[in-house]
């Protein structure tokens, strides 16, 4: 198979011609004024084909009452300034309503370097927290049970730094770790891809991804040591069908390599899960939902042999769209990501984070927050949406767009197979120039009117300043000092010793995550840990695509 047309820009004139992009599906196939069954494929049969949510092959959901005996989790991101800010901000959403934690980490950190680095200058505390030791992990976390709130860090090159500090302070509140449950990011292919928050070249990195998949089939069952993450896929810029068809074939590499570790399908798949974006495009977003589930259960079923369900079913995290957020008429953005909302409830998501209305402005206000889980809240309550599983699943446009995207989307994975794997298109650019096509594709037809973004090239208004969240350098000082008093404090010659043990585990094939584990318990700083990772596996720069 191969990848889809993309789609054709219509020159026809009158209010016809300038709408017609609005009439057409991601794959730029023309959407039908009216669907009817003969619209989809002769030989369908909806009972048999979809079955029943609960069952195989899960395009109606993974759970027979979805909704009606539990809710989703309302999981709000959230990151700011110091961790005493963060942990502030974790205890107020949870005292209204919340119910997992999901944590955003700044620039710095995300790079594998410690607050007073020179590199740090002017980012620390401005993107999410700051997090620079243990020590920064206590405190964000203090006061909050981590025995029984889930947890979702967004962290990716680092990021079996970062669980290995939650791991330890999980052990310093008397945690048994069998029973934490929540999802360490820790995606790098997708940063290769798309978000570009690398550190190490792609084989020692997909190592240490291996090696926290290992780690935690062995010793956290209920924490999932991946969330394979097409939301920053979208985010740059591609398509329904790209941002479905890269984000499962970026799983299909990670259960290939840990198979190759060693490790049985039945013990990685049940660790895996994805996190995908809810964009604008309502019934778009849930086929792709819905098909992602089908496809999931087809790759496991037919491709690794997978015998155990849980292995089968695919669980998800949706993110409303950030890129869809405008910051002219911000107010407009409560309504956008109410819409995107529903379209991940419909679609049977595990768990939601709405975005705020004032994000393409600053990180969230107080208030902002608040009205952006107020949104979930009215979903989950008042709407009706968590009456039934898959309420439109039999429409005939629902499904004729779910085998679409489906279709799509296994080209797109034929075609990276053919390529020789994910790591191999990576490097020839495949999926970078794919992604920068269709980036280019929608900003070309939004500058053209071709597609309508209200308040920015159509309804345009003189607008009032909204109130912002702003984080000075005083975070940056604090942190310095905190960073000073615990160099001083600490063992130094103790910090060295597991450096060097961490160094030479490296240039050997042990799993690392032992290994981080004794560094970070020492107070070895997220810096000091990655540069004795550089020293041993080197930095990655990626080639120009053209």
């Amino acid at each position: 198979m191969t990848p889809p047309e993309k789609p054709v820009q219509s020159s026809g004139s009158g209010a016809e011609g300038e709408r017609s992009s609005q009439f057409t599906t991601v794959s730029g196939h023309p959407i039908r004024r009216l669907y009817t069954g003969s619209d989809l494929p002769s030989d369908t049969d909806l009972e048999r084909d979809l079955g029943v949510p609960g069952q195989p092959p899960y395009t109606r959901g993974i759970h027979p009452e979805m909704y009606r005996s539990r809710l989703w989790t309302m999981r709000q991101f959230a990151g700011f300034g110091t961790a005493e800010d963060t942990n502030a901000r974790f205890r107020y959403l949870l005292g209204e309503g919340q119910n997992g934690l999901s944590v955003a980490f700044d620039l710095p950190t995300l790079m594998g370097y410690d607050s007073d680095h020179p590199l740090a200058h002017g980012e620390v505390g401005k993107c999410g927290v700051a997090i620079s030791s243990l020590a920064d992990v206590e405190t964000l976390f203090q006061g909050i049970p981590l025995g029984s709130v889930s947890t979702s860090m967004t962290i990716n090159s680092p990021a079996a730094v970062l669980w290995a500090m939650y791991l330890a302070v999980a052990e310093k509140q008397g945690a048994d770790w069998k029973t934490l449950s929540g999802t360490l990011q820790n995606d790098i292919l997708k940063e290769y891809i798309a978000q570009k928050e690398y550190i190490y070249p792609p084989e020692p990195s997909l190592r240490l991804v291996i090696d926290t998949i290992e780690f935690g089939a062995q010793r956290t069952p209920k924490f999932n040591a991946i969330s394979i993450s097409g939301y920053h896929i979208r985010e740059a810029g591609s398509t329904a069908i790209q941002e479905l068809a890269f984000t499962l074939r970026d799983g299909i590499e990670y259960v290939e390599r840990a198979i190759r570790r060693g490790l049985a399908v039945d013990d990685v798949a049940p660790q895996l899960s994805i996190f995908f974006n809810a964009h604008n495009d309502f019934f778009e977003e849930i086929a792709k939902y819905r098909a992602a589930r089908r496809m999931w259960y087809h790759t496991m079923r037919e491709r690794f042999r997978a015998k155990q369900p849980r292995s089968w079913a695919l669980r998800f995290h949706a993110q409303t769209a950030g890129c869809s957020l405008t910051a002219q008429q911000p107010y407009n953005n409560v309504v956008r990501t109410a819409l995107q909302a529903l379209a991940a409830v419909l679609g049977g998501t595990q768990s939601l984070h709405t975005n705020s209305l004032d994000e393409a402005w600053a990180l969230p206000t107080e208030a902002a927050a608040t009205l952006a889980l107020r949104t979930q809240q009215i979903l989950a309550y008042e709407s009706g949406a968590a009456s039934t599983a898959d309420p439109f699943g039999g429409s005939y446009f629902l499904e004729a767009l779910t085998n679409e995207v489906e279709h799509g989307a296994n080209g797109y994975i034929a075609k990276i197979d053919a390529l020789g794997g994910m790591v191999a298109a990576i490097e020839r650019g495949y999926p970078q120039r794919e992604i920068a096509e269709a980036a280019y594709a929608y900003q070309m037809a939004v500058d053209r009117k071709e597609k309508i973004v209200v308040g920015v090239n159509e309804y345009v208004m003189e607008e009032k300043p909204i109130e912002t969240l702003q984080i000075d350098e005083s975070v940056a000082h604090g942190q310095e000092e905190r960073l000073r008093r615990l160099r001083q404090e600490r063992s130094g010659e103790e910090v060295s010793r597991r450096l060097d043990a961490l160094k030479r585990a490296a240039a050997g094939t042990e799993n690392l995550m032992p290994y981080l584990y004794d560094a970070v318990k020492a107070y070895a700083t997220v810096g000091e840990i990655c540069d004795a990772l550089r020293a041993v596996f080197g930095t990655y720069e990626e080639i120009a695509v053209t």
